[in-house]
């Protein structure tokens, strides 16, 4: 590096970052008006983003978003080893350690906004809710009892019918039926049109245990992938779920919330039982704080062959409990809160007021 070049590179540079820093100033105010992204981004621009990136990476056959994270932290650490090497070898002059503070702000100011334009933004619209105009202002402890009872109905009906052994089809299957269930849910809720595939096997199966992820979503490529280890009976909804995200529903309330509409529209049992199995956990669990002789009884009136899944989502949890699991949810429950849910990692459980509220309006679940 010719250090005479220095004070000219660093003046562009800092130019460059003004610019950048006037766009990410205008996302921000942007993002303050919900109704204001709901109409023009969601809605609007979000969705030839979404359908561009898909058509992009969704035909290669393995994750290349799992690439670009391996990529970016192999980058990360390279940059953090020469840098440390050369601050032991000579002490840095303070302009080369000015435009490397520049460098790193312009790259995380790029990183900003690139993920609020091909995504980010999701997490400022109204959502679903406001699609069905559903009213999510409150709900009662006898609002939450009487969605957990028919929970229980629910997913002892699915459970029963599928026998005493799943027959479960392969995951590209799971994945075509997802798309099919979306298919179908699209005849009654127009805005859940879904084209142009792109769902992926995580390439971090293993790795998606030890941190705590079941799926994932990459606002970079458009992709979703499953973690595969995970039990069975929960990856038809989990995909449903990472869908959602696909169509711009950035928030895991309505993600969920999402997933449940299109899975209940499938023809197969197995994505109802999935639903209504995760539905009833979130539900149940929220129930627990209220009422937990209730939510005692709820789950002693599950069917024995619920109960076995739930032994075997228990053992799971059990084997991959580590000591880096519970650092990963503090980082994704501050990035959670950190884009407008504030609740963080609770909030997978917001879901219940969509569903109350649904049941309400449409006397069914």
């Amino acid at each position: 590096m010719h250090e005479r070049n220095l004070p000219k590179r660093r003046s562009v540079a800092k130019y460059v970052f003004f610019a950048l820093l006037i766009l990410i100033i205008g996302i921000k105010i942007s993002s303050l008006n919900s109704l204001f992204i709901e109409k023009y981004y969601s809605t609007g621009i979000y969705p030839y983003v979404a359908r561009f990136f898909r058509i992009i990476f969704g035909w290669i056959p393995f994750s290349f978003g799992d690439i670009l994270y391996a990529a970016a932290g192999l980058y990360l650490v390279i940059k953090i080893f020469r840098l440390v090497k050369l601050f032991f070898k000579r002490p840095l002059n303070k302009q080369v350690l000015k435009l490397k503070a520049l460098k790193l702000a312009f790259l995380l100011a790029i990183v900003y906004l690139v993920f609020n334009i091909s995504w980010g933004l999701n997490y400022n619209r109204l959502g679903i809710g406001h699609q069905l105009n559903l009213d999510t202002a409150g709900y009662t402890n006898e609002d939450l009892k009487q969605i957990t009872s028919l929970l229980v109905e629910k997913v002892n009906q699915s459970r029963r019918t599928l026998a005493d052994k799943i027959s479960y089809p392969p995951y590209p299957e799971i994945f075509n039926q997802s798309i099919a269930a979306y298919t179908i849910a699209e005849k009654q809720y127009p805005f859940l049109e879904y084209d142009y595939r792109s769902i992926k096997k995580s390439l971090y199966g293993r790795l998606g245990n030890v941190v705590g992820f079941l799926g994932y979503y990459n606002p970079f490529t458009a992709e979703s992938q499953l973690n595969l280890t995970q039990p069975r009976f929960l990856i038809p909804f989990v995909t449903c779920h990472e869908i959602a995200h696909q169509l711009g529903y950035a928030s895991e309330k309505q993600a969920n919330f999402v997933g449940y509409l299109s899975a209940v529209q499938s023809p197969n049992t197995l994505f109802h039982y999935s639903a209504y199995f995760d539905l009833f956990n979130y539900a149940n669990r929220e129930l627990l704080m209220q009422d937990s002789v209730q939510a005692k009884e709820n789950y002693r009136q599950l069917d024995t062959l619920v109960k076995v899944d739930f032994q075997e989502l228990r053992a799971f949890l059990k084997k991959n409990k580590n000591p880096v699991e519970p650092i990963m949810r503090i980082f994704y429950d501050q990035y959670l809160r950190a884009n407008q849910q504030a609740k963080g990692y609770k909030s997978y459980n917001e879901v219940v007021a969509l569903l109350i509220a649904h049941y309400k309006k449409y006397k069914r679940i």
